[in-house]
């Protein structure tokens, strides 16, 4: 499974329900990892996407503790263990987790992989992902080029978890 995020040199991804930056290259390769596969979010995740509707071409799993929460062409599901119990039904190395915070972080033990946007630049910021630098748990694998957008630069980095 794998889990797909943009973080600052701090490892913020969001503040006040927002991203902390759009950059078209990131969203260009956001969409081309996760085409045709399964991305996995939370419910306040949902609420930012243009309509609240759902990511097309993509099947999206909606976690959400709310019970009568529903969206139109997607799963909801209402606890860690029914998502993990849902996703078996999917092949694993089509499995995405892209956020929020809380998702991340209940669903990063179940990943082997995870995609990194690391931007140079520190901002202000309410959601964090967990810090994989300071984790022995895992190692880069892969790193792009220093790319630049306006005055911001930053790097797509392959994690994944190192083998017993």
């Amino acid at each position: 499974m794998n889990a797909i995020v943009a973080v600052d040199s701090n490892w913020a991804i969001g503040n006040k329900g927002q991203l902390l930056i759009r950059i078209p290259a990131d969203q260009k390769m956001f969409k081309a990892e996760t085409l045709g596969g399964v991305v996995v979010l939370g419910r306040k995740t949902m609420d930012t996407f243009p309509g609240r509707r759902p990511l097309p071409e993509r099947t999206n799993i909606i976690l959400s503790t709310q019970k009568d929460y529903a969206v139109k062409d997607a799963v909801v599901v209402h606890s860690v263990e029914q998502l993990v119990d849902e996703l078996k039904s999917y092949p694993s190395e089509k499995i995405y987790i892209i956020g929020g915070d809380s998702v991340y972080k209940q669903m990063l033990p179940y990943c082997d992989t995870v995609h990194v946007t690391k931007i140079d630049r520190e901002y202000e910021a309410d959601a964090y992902f967990p810090n994989l630098d300071d984790d022995p748990d895992w190692e880069i694998t892969a790193t792009s080029e220093e790319q630049v957008y306006f005055d911001t630069t930053y790097t797509f980095i392959k994690y994944e978890r190192v083998k017993a």
